[in-house]
């Protein structure tokens, strides 16, 4: 390196040589640092669409029909033959009560009716002798009026052990014990080789229909009427309701409220929805806690936004990321409803046309410029389905 002309000629060369690194060590140092590259966003360009604005209440399962198996007729158990916690179906076995003493009721009716109609037959015969010889005065009327009665009377007799021998019959029937209805049975409350009664307390087994169960909610009067509205008009589909599950992901059933029987509770001014809800797959069990989404209203033209897109900041407030005209990052505080399918209906803080951030706000400083790509949902859910 040779030395600048303005260096004394008087210094040593050591001195200048030091001189000379200094001058290029400010000249670097003064060089303009690189510009960093523009951040790389996914936006989505804010459209109002319609809208159906939901409530969130919180709901009971009910199991649509129940039976409690009890006995008709008393005896020792001699099986059970069913799993516990199967599917029945409607007539089929369950318990097998001890048939013997039934099977015997119904020997002695089926005599008593053989030793009834043989009565009968003789008195027949009797007034049939009868009949030709007091017309003939060759008997007196006071004999033939008793043979008369005779006949009668074993004729209400037969229709008696008639009587009897069907009743004795449905007994050993009752004897087997079957199901009323379809559905899933419980635990048996009995065991083999237990006594029981027609009149015992506690049922033998229940039975719940669940294919189709309730959902019973709490809401205010008020709001009755915009629920009725949402259901449809007539000749229109009906409102579905959604059913949630204790983390807010929706149930695979769907749901239609009930307005029938709809009473309002006086003391608290609340009225209980009950809502039917299909359950092929028994995902909804009875004593179950949920949350169903109602319909509130008809539907509206709003603005939603997906769920990515809003942000929390240490105030806890919404927030969303948007790009200007000239591309450069801008911040909004919005208010926002109940995210429902992924996405927030948002009331404020945004408009229509906006370019909204979806993904990336972490690499966004406000008023930097950055680029942007179109967002794509599709996109975005196959990557979260490969995670």
């Amino acid at each position: 390196m040779t030395k600048p002309d303005f260096l004394p000629a008087l210094l040593p060369p050591s001195a200048a040589a030091l001189l000379v690194c200094l001058l290029a060590a400010c000249s670097a140092q003064e060089a303009p640092p690189p510009v960093a590259e523009a951040p790389l966003v996914s936006t989505l360009r804010v459209q109002p669409r319609t809208l159906q604005t939901d409530d969130d209440l919180p709901g009971r399962v009910a199991a649509v029909r129940t039976a409690e198996i009890r006995p008709q007729v008393g005896g020792i158990v001699q099986r059970r033959l069913f799993e516990q916690g199967a599917e029945v179906k409607a007539g089929q076995v369950l318990f097998q009560i001890n048939p013997a003493p039934f099977k015997a009721e119904v020997d002695n009716a089926e005599a008593s009716l053989k030793r009834a109609v043989a009565a009968l037959e003789r008195a027949r015969q009797q007034t049939q002798r009868l009949e030709p010889l007091v017309d003939a005065d060759a008997v007196s009327r006071q004999l033939y009026d008793d043979a008369l009665s005779q006949r009668n009377q074993a004729a209400a007799e037969v229709d008696q052990a008639r009587a009897q021998l069907a009743r004795r019959r449905l007994d050993l029937e009752f004897a087997t014990v079957r199901a009323p209805i379809g559905g899933r049975i419980g635990e048996e409350m009995v065991t083999e080789g237990a006594l029981v009664a027609s009149n015992d307390a506690t049922p033998m087994a229940r039975i719940q229909q669940i294919d189709q169960v309730y959902v019973d909610v709490r809401q205010p009067a008020s709001m009755l009427d915009a629920i009725r509205a949402s259901a449809g008009r007539e000749g229109e589909a009906p409102g579905r309701v959604s059913i949630l599950d204790a983390q807010g992901r929706p149930y695979p059933v769907g749901g239609r409220v009930l307005f029938s029987g709809v009473n309002v509770d006086v003391g608290t001014g609340d009225v209980v929805l009950r809502i039917r809800v299909d359950n092929p797959a028994r995902h909804l069990l009875p004593g179950m806690f949920v949350r169903a989404q109602v319909p509130r209203g008809g539907p509206v033209e709003g603005i939603s936004v997906p769920q990515q897109a809003v942000v929390r900041a240490g105030d806890g407030q919404p927030r969303v990321w948007t790009l200007d005209a000239a591309g450069k990052a801008r911040q909004h505080i919005v208010r926002v409803g109940k995210v429902k399918a992924g996405e927030y209906p948002v009331e404020s803080g945004l408009a229509a046309g906006d370019t909204l951030v979806v993904e990336g706000q972490d690499r966004l400083r406000v008023g930097e410029p950055a680029r942007a790509q179109a967002w794509s949902d599709g996109a975005a859910k196959a990557a979260t389905a490969a995670r």
